[in-house]
């Protein structure tokens, strides 16, 4: 059985991961004010986070429409026996809503299965990856679909943050908006947890921050597999993902995936986080 997974752009899954799993990235919608691109299509991270800089226009995020989906899926579904779609916490964007939608539209051609992961960023793309390995060892989508699941609950998503500024404009600061008053010069460190944002703790500088975001992945471990995401801050990232390569089990390596766009509107420039599996009890 040839089961296709697709997920959506605010994953921040790597394009050339996608691409070797056979991953599907529907792409988010990026706002500058009258212009819309399509997240990492026709906006690369590099130029979004100039134009956040340098820009006058603050961005807005909106989800792939319904009918986006619809074809999606009945491109795919001409070639797969099933389709199994990961998406962005509902809690967090309408794009699973989307997605159910086409999947209706999309007839009964190819059984769709739609998953609401409770995560975004590589948490979501953490499911994405258990997901696509189950399809392609050649299980059936029920299987794929139950993996995807199982994923979601095991996965966790912790950036540390520069500043709560563009969670806030963006509308997605959650059940963190009780740090906003204490955050003068203080590194916010927010978690994914019951799909939203929620307060995992702050420190006073970057290199603070970062040995928290390493300290909690300690403090997670066993994990199967593990991500570290950065938006701006490149060489943070890389010596992070050094540090923990030791979870990892013996030939694996941390995957090192870039914030793009629908994520970095919300989480801004000089963000590094961790997207990580935890084992199975």
């Amino acid at each position: 059985m040839t089961v296709k997974v697709i997920t959506d752009s605010t994953s921040d899954l790597p394009s050339d991961l996608a691409e070797r799993l056979g991953i599907e990235l529907v792409p988010a919608n990026v706002h500058f004010g009258d212009e819309t691109f399509k997240d990492g299509r026709d906006l690369s991270a590099d130029e979004f986070y100039e134009r956040l800089a340098h820009g006058d226009t603050f961005p807005r995020t909106s989800q792939p429409s319904p009918g986006e989906f619809m074809e999606i899926y009945k491109r795919f579904g001409k070639d797969a026996d099933a389709i199994v779609s990961i998406h962005v916490s509902s809690k967090l964007s309408g794009t699973y809503n989307s997605a159910v939608q086409g999947a209706q539209e999309a007839g009964d051609g190819c059984p769709i299965e739609v998953v609401d992961s409770q995560q975004a960023s590589m948490g979501l793309g953490m499911a994405a990856i258990a997901a696509a390995r189950a399809a392609n060892d050649g299980s059936p989508v029920d299987e794929v679909a139950a993996t995807a699941r199982d994923a979601s609950k095991r996965s966790v998503c912790f950036p540390a943050l520069d500043t709560l500024e563009y969670l806030e404009k963006g509308g997605r600061i959650g059940k963190a908006r009780a740090m906003l008053g204490a955050l003068l010069r203080v590194k916010p460190i927010i978690i994914i947890r019951d799909g939203e944002v929620q307060e995992l703790g702050k420190e006073r500088t970057l290199s603070k921050a970062l040995a928290r975001l390493e300290q909690t992945a300690r403090d997670l471990a066993p994990v199967e597999d593990l991500s570290v995401l950065y938006s701006t801050a490149q060489d943070d990232a890389l010596r992070l993902a050094q540090n923990l390569q030791d979870l990892l089990p013996d030939g694996k390596e941390p995957v090192i995936a870039r914030i793009g766009p629908a994520i970095g509107a919300h989480v801004g420039p000089g963000a590094v986080g961790i997207g990580l599996l935890r084992a199975s009890p």
